[in-house]
């Protein structure tokens, strides 16, 4: 079966059961329906004196076509726990529509480690991703409203920033012209669309640790610079208020349930390859609060997400986590050794020793942080037991603990032996957990860092204009912020055809600009764009509602 056909199959507890499992009232979720709730702020508030459970952060290498079934390990591993008698909560992500429609399809899981409603979480859910682009959007609307009644902020159209986001993919958005037609239809500019996850106030959201950090945070983003170059915010528009009002509700967690009833807290959703692709810390620090153990998730390899949420958005909220599992897969590593997709389901161990150094790099970038990893493969059907064997004393030779996976098949009882090692990790292993950089270091420095550190990169290059970008950027004192590397996904260097472990590169840098709200800086690297294009054949071909109402092809 596809996965969208076992979610539909499934038995779904009332969400006030699930919830009920962790002494949840009703009284303490607001709900949306039978399977979907949010996490009121008065019972956020009630436990914030409760003792922290302990985190656990799911990462991967570098995604391939072949896949890594990074959030299919991430839920089944907390489906493990909770047959292991173990009072655990997912934090996850939520999916955006872009590439629900473009390649990737659904993103809630698969097999038989999958939280439900699959359909819901994946499409429109509980409106959150509405709320953001409305915010976005009202903003961009009240400064070219501000513009055109007289512009008294005296704003340099040439010098806007802020752009318009839409939650899908739309390459012909990325450059438009707005404001054509009469006067009245406002000052004519160019313009552009960013995707609603790479949206600072997504970002925003992510990190806002309530109401009045939200505010603040909202308050600070900068949509342009007037005439004299001087930054002009949101707070400068008057638009805090209203924005607020679009986002009171999708600031609070939601909570739904895996196939296997494990409760998951699932919120918010930044791109990891154009923004810092990990969910809320307001869901992450409610979960430690509410459960013994908590495992979330980073978005694509540990180069990415890994990074970004250790030195964004542990930084910025004090987390600390306790054991990092970096998923891998046996087709994933003979990709990275040079085998083409259709041979993968062969036994190949030379293709398995080339490839398996992009594993080895991202468990020498995560001990630079000095948290125990364990190394886990999500199994596949055609895995030799010589192929698993390789991978299993490659780790453990290299300090590693090691459990294999196969929760896509078997749900949490196929997550039992990584379940186990986990534990055995957390309780033998202390986490000594450290930044990358000080906060101190210039901003090119903290981009170099990340760049020869995580990357492998020999050295960084610049464009002009992100040199000039990082004078100003320093100069109205924002030096001190972490940075957000926008970095294809396939690849730890700048080029996405580079697999494996590239070595001998520069990273060049072609943008780079502050997000004040968000409380970082973003280098844009290579080719990565903030507005992604569809592919030649989208999803959204393949997706229909029959005559029952049931959705097909939302895999």
């Amino acid at each position: 079966m596809t996965d969208i056909e076992i979610a539909q199959k499934a038995e779904l507890k009332n969400i006030k059961e699930v919830a009920a499992a962790l002494d949840i009232t009703e009284d303490d979720i607001e709900l949306y329906g039978k399977y979907k709730a949010k996490l009121s702020d008065e019972y956020i508030s009630s436990v914030e004196k409760n003792k922290d459970g302990k985190l656990i952060l799911v990462t991967a290498i570098n995604p391939t076509p072949a896949g890594e079934g990074k959030t299919t390990v991430t839920v089944g591993l907390g489906q493990a726990m909770g047959k292991l008698g173990k009072r655990a909560v997912i934090a996850l992500r939520e999916p955006s529509l872009g590439p629900c429609f473009g390649i990737k399809g659904g993103a809630a899981g698969g097999g038989y480690s999958q939280v439900v409603p699959m359909e819901d979480l994946n499409l429109h859910f509980t409106g959150d991703f509405h709320a953001i682009t409305s915010a976005n959007n009202l903003l961009a609307a009240l400064m070219d409203n501000h513009i055109h009644q007289g512009n008294a902020l005296r704003i340099d159209t040439k010098r806007i920033v802020f752009k318009r986001c839409l939650d899908m993919n739309d390459r012909v958005l990325r450059n438009i012209v707005v404001g054509m037609g009469k006067k009245a239809d406002g000052v004519m500019r160019e313009d552009g669309f960013v995707i609603t996850v790479a949206s600072e106030i997504m970002a925003i959201l992510c990190l806002a640790s309530d109401i009045a950090d939200l505010q603040n945070r909202l308050s600070k983003i900068i949509v342009a610079y007037n005439v004299d170059n001087e930054p002009v915010t949101a707070g400068d528009l008057n638009a805090v208020g209203s924005m607020t009002a679009l986002l009171k509700d999708a600031i609070k967690p939601n909570i739904i349930q895996t196939l296997e009833h494990t409760p998951a807290l699932v919120h918010g959703g930044p791109f990891a390859n154009i923004a810092h692709g990990c969910n809320s810390v307001r869901a992450t620090k409610t979960a430690l609060k509410i459960a013994d153990y908590v495992i979330t998730e980073a978005g694509f390899g540990a180069d990415l997400g890994a990074e970004k949420f250790f030195d964004i958005k542990c930084r910025m909220s004090g987390l600390k986590p306790d054991a990092v599992v970096l998923v891998a897969t046996v087709r994933a590593l003979k990709y990275n050794g040079g085998v083409p997709k259709d041979a993968l389901g062969t036994e190949n161990i030379e293709a398995l020793e080339r490839g398996i150094v992009n594993l080895e790099k991202h468990m020498e970038n995560l001990k630079l942080y000095g948290v125990p990893i364990v190394v886990t493969l999500n199994r596949f059907v055609t895995d030799t037991e010589k192929e698993l064997a390789f991978v299993k004393k490659f780790c453990e030779e290299r300090d590693c603990d090691f459990a294999l996976a196969n929760v896509w098949e078997k749900g949490g009882e196929g997550g039992i032996e990584l379940a186990n090692a986990v534990l055995n990790t957390i309780e033998n292993k202390e986490s000594n957990f450290k930044l990358l950089y000080e906060d101190s270091l210039s901003i090119k420095d903290k981009i170099k860092t990340v760049a020869t550190k995580i990357y492998g990169a020999d050295d960084v290059t610049y464009s002009a204009e992100a040199l000039r970008a990082i004078d100003k950027i320093e100069a109205m004192g924002f030096s001190g912020m972490p940075v957000c590397m926008a970095k294809n996904q396939y690849s730890l260097s700048d080029d996405a055809g580079k697999l494996g472990r590239p070595t001998g590169f520069t990273v060049n840098i072609r943008e780079v600009y502050v997000s004040a709200g968000a409380g970082f800086v973003v280098a844009i690297t290579g080719q990565i764009m903030t507005m992604p294009g569809l592919p030649k054949v989208p999803a959204a071909e393949r997706i229909f509602v029959d005559e029952n109402g049931a959705i097909n092809g939302l895999f």
